[in-house]
């Protein structure tokens, strides 16, 4: 499948790709407190804050539709990558092997749908496209 960006330069991001990122980040929001509430319900809180807030806040233009604080597109696979590492992690640390077993496909998969709009973000998005 080839994925170009749309006339207006937004990013190449296929429906597979934003579905399989959706579904990590969603696994992201609930293994983190998952893991963490046992030690600190602080923490578990927390670490959906950042995990949803970051990049409610910061985003790169054209990435999405509205962006509060513009942000390079090496900042919004950091981002990505730090949902697939938290994923990854808390299953680890709070489910059962084959979920966390799962989860790690899963997140792989992200990696690989990724590429083209990883590599569009890295080539910057047009200027254009900033609110």
């Amino acid at each position: 499948m080839t994925h170009t960006a749309s006339p207006g330069g937004a990013a190449p991001d296929g429906r597979a790709a934003s579905v399989l990122r959706f579904l990590a980040e969603i696994v992201a929001w609930a293994a983190a407190p998952w893991a963490l509430a046992p030690h600190s319900v602080v923490l578990a809180v927390l670490a959906d804050v950042v995990l949803i807030g970051l990049p409610t806040v910061f985003a790169t233009p054209g990435d999405k539709a509205r962006v509060m604080v513009p942000v390079p597109g090496v900042a919004t696979i950091g981002l990505v990558l730090l949902q697939l590492a938290a994923a990854v992690a808390a299953s680890w640390a709070a489910w059962p092997v084959p979920a966390a077993i799962a989860v790690t496909v899963l997140c792989a998969a992200v990696v690989v749908s990724e590429q083209p709009r990883w590599r569009w973000l890295v080539r910057g998005a047009p200027e254009k496209e900033a609110v």
